[in-house]
């Protein structure tokens, strides 16, 4: 067997404990030993990526739910990082009838993908200066993103981040938006508020502060879009949400 064999026999047996492959290596005592560190440190990795999932099911109900999870998705990736990506879809197959499961999950990861997002320092609103409003556009801060929840999973989340008892979970009978976002060196989210998805959307494709007033006004009227759409831009600055206007 060469190299190559070798290291595919290791690992058909390591990931999927295939008896042939460890007949292939020598079977014997000591080869186990490598076979729980793998799934050990897998179980782990979505131990401390969702630790609110696992405070909400408990600790016996998530290593159940994380020990299929890794039998179904062995790593891909280099690094351990990106491990456990698939586990709110995953969750969400298995517990269909409880979305808030799946929801935790999500703001889970989107909290630790904020957090190792690249950095940005945020346009302070004292530091504002914009000669051209109808062509500036508003950069939002890069760790900036967003998921769809159709749960009170948020309120749950932030119970559990404070050990306080959680809110019974609850269908919303309208899917709720959360934008994420890191302040400083702290992740941070809140539900969309009105025109907060509109004004990030084109901001997004290019279009200026005028532009963007203009496409509110056809719903609003002209001089409430502006003022619609400077609250929104206010709301922003302060919450350190943008890096750059123009």
């Amino acid at each position: 067997m060469n190299l190559a064999e070798l290291q595919h026999t290791f690992r058909d047996w390591l990931v999927e404990a295939d008896e042939t492959a460890e007949w292939r290596l020598g079977g014997g005592p000591g080869t186990a030993i490598y076979q729980n560190n793998y799934r050990t440190s897998l179980m782990g990795c979505l131990g401390e990526n969702y630790k609110r999932v696992a405070s909400w099911l408990g600790e016996d109900t998530f290593e159940a739910a994380a020990a299929r999870y890794v039998d179904a998705h062995p790593p891909t990736s280099w690094t351990l990082d990106a491990y456990g990506e698939r586990f709110g879809a995953f969750l969400a197959r298995i517990y269909p009838d409880d979305p808030e499961v799946a929801d935790l999950a999500a703001i889970d990861w989107a909290v630790g993908q904020v957090f190792v997002s690249a950095d940005a320092a945020a346009l302070r609103p004292e530091a504002l200066a914009v000669e051209d409003w109808d062509t500036a556009v508003i950069r939002a801060v890069p760790s900036l993103r967003q998921i769809t929840l159709a749960s009170n999973a948020d309120a749950i989340w932030r119970a559990l981040a404070a050990e306080e008892m959680p809110p019974a979970a609850c269908r919303e009978e309208e899917p709720v938006v959360l934008l994420f976002w890191r302040q400083g060196l702290e992740p941070v989210f809140r539900r969309a508020a009105a025109h907060d998805l509109d004004v990030l959307a084109w901001s997004a494709q290019g279009l200026g502060f005028g532009p963007i007033c203009a496409q509110l006004a056809q719903t609003l009227g002209e001089e409430a879009a502006v003022s619609a759409a400077g609250t929104v831009l206010g709301q922003w600055l302060t919450e350190e949400m943008v890096a750059a206007i123009g």
